[in-house]
């Protein structure tokens, strides 16, 4: 894991907190240079690498006016996002029926029987621990520095696969994890190299939620109502929310991109600053 990207990341998330506080008040490059303890000459600079697009920029997409106008548009649920990274369909319940080399006992018990490889990573957003079993991504759960000083990612991926055997080894699913994010500033919305696959555990409406996610292009956002929709079932938002909100595998399933009717961003299982930079760095790549 890279110190210098983690602590960047953290200080583009200063910003980014700070933004969203007083975007009305349109803050000056100086203050938000202030939030994250550079220069505003280290701070612009470091702000455009990260994100491909000025601080000015990045700003506008985090908006509540934004946020609204995009949800007005809505996404084209209907149609699968390869921009996901998984399958060419887009669909986890094709994954899960077609790819996976598992039974369907196997996955009742948990994993029993099965090996699970982890390994605690960096990424644009921070850290993150991954576990892999065989070859597909079974937990992608991203680290708060609270986490980092705790034997925490053992802890995840024994939370999600219970019954598996768990083998710590990054160096072994390297390969795997080169693939999961763009390289910050790449305006391009194509993953090189291979679909990545992804082995989810949850029940029948999970799985729907979860498929559905799948559907909402990068840069776009739905509503918990437009999900509940996309899945026929138009009375269940609330489900909806607790479903994503247990979704193991951040990021390549894009629970990110579900806020509040309101057009509000709302919460996130791995923090509401870190959602907040998903979106708007996802925004940045795709319409900046």
């Amino acid at each position: 894991m890279n110190a210098d990207n983690a602590h960047t990341y953290e200080q583009i998330a200063r910003a980014i907190d700070y933004l969203m506080a007083n975007f009305r008040e349109q803050p000056s490059l100086s203050k938000l240079a202030e939030t994250a303890n550079l220069s505003e000459f280290h701070f612009q600079r470091l702000f455009t690498e990260w994100a491909g697009v000025s601080p000015k920029k990045f700003g506008q997409y985090l908006t509540l006016d934004y946020a609204k106008a995009q949800l007005q548009n809505g996404a084209p649920l209907s149609a699968a996002a390869e921009a996901a990274g998984l399958s060419g369909t887009g669909r986890l319940h094709d994954l899960f029926v077609t790819i996976e080399g598992v039974t369907p006992g196997q996955f009742k018990q948990a994993g029993s029987g099965l090996v699970l490889t982890y390994g605690v990573f960096d990424s644009p957003f921070g850290a993150y621990v991954v576990g892999v079993i065989n070859g597909k991504i079974a937990v992608l759960h991203f680290m708060t520095s609270d986490d980092a000083a705790s034997n925490v990612p053992e802890q995840l991926v024994a939370t999600i696969w219970p019954d598996a055997t768990l083998q710590h080894n990054p160096s072994a699913i390297q390969a795997i994890t080169g693939q999961l994010f763009p390289t910050a500033g790449d305006s391009s919305t194509e993953r090189p190299g291979e679909p990545v696959r992804v082995l989810m555990r949850g029940s029948a409406f999970q799985l729907k939620v979860w498929e559905a996610l799948l559907r909402i292009p990068e840069g776009r956002l739905v509503s918990y109502d437009q999900i509940a929709e996309a899945i026929g079932q138009p009375a269940a938002s609330r489900a909806v929310g607790t479903a994503i909100g247990s979704n193991p595998v951040g990021y390549l399933i894009p629970c990110h991109r579900v806020i509040k009717k309101t057009g509000l961003f709302g919460g996130y299982r791995w923090g509401t600053s870190r959602k907040q930079a998903m979106l708007g760095w996802e925004a940045a790549r795709v319409l900046g």
